[in-house]
């Protein structure tokens, strides 16, 4: 945030897209670095990384070292109820996706909604940044759908470090969240999960576990 200047709607826009398009304007001493941005192209909210680049060109490096925690995984099993209950949009429609940040007790911190999770990540992380609460104590990301490369980025650039999803990973996310140090917890319904890495943060008592090997 510090290194915007001003940030208006683009008057150029036409309905009924107007408010989609807007104008960033950095500050005096912001080292914004132009030619890095070109070199390593953008992370997109789109499902993939569509051929914009190549997967070590998107990889970036995070501002935060992972943090030391640990969560019970009786406390895991009961996120994916509390997400789904809270999804007030999901609720009237049925079509919503959802990303929520718990604590290490199981408490719902926040929740969004987006037609795309991707989408519901940003605003979730955007959410405390604008309130000026992040980073927010020891904490997981759960999102209600598959996790994508992307999401693990976003998470890393986050300095987040547990992610769960009741959908599996993709392997590349996988690849991304072990050589990060985040821990990735995937199929997290009915009783059981996949931890796939970094098990240092998961406290084991007894739920159905299956431990996915990584690639090395």
């Amino acid at each position: 945030p510090a290194d915007l200047g001003a940030l208006t709607y683009c008057p150029s826009a036409t309905p009924p897209n107007e408010l989609n398009v807007v104008e960033v304007r950095l500050a005096g001493d912001s080292d914004f670095d132009v030619e890095a941005l070109r070199r390593n192209f953008y992370a997109t909210s789109s499902c993939g990384v569509c051929g914009k680049a190549s997967i070590d060109q998107v990889r970036l490096q995070s501002r935060r070292r992972p943090q030391a925690f640990t969560v019970a995984d009786d406390t895991l099993l009961g996120l994916p109820d509390t997400l789904r209950g809270a999804q007030a949009q999901f609720e009237r429609t049925g079509s919503l996706h959802a990303a929520g940040l718990f604590d290490v007790d199981g408490s719902l911190l926040a929740l969004r909604e987006d037609v795309g999770r991707h989408n519901a990540v940003d605003k979730l992380i955007g959410s405390f940044v604008l309130d000026g609460q992040w980073p927010p104590p020891a904490s997981a990301l759960m999102v209600s759908g598959r996790t994508s490369f992307e999401i693990v980025q976003k998470a890393l650039l986050a300095g987040l470090a547990f992610i769960a999803s009741v959908s599996g990973p993709s392997s590349l996310a996988v690849d991304l969240a072990d050589e990060a140090g985040l821990t990735l917890i995937g199929f997290l319904r009915h009783g059981g999960y996949n931890l796939y890495t970094h098990a240092q943060r998961l406290l084991h008592q007894g739920a159905a576990l299956t431990t996915v090997p990584t690639r090395r």
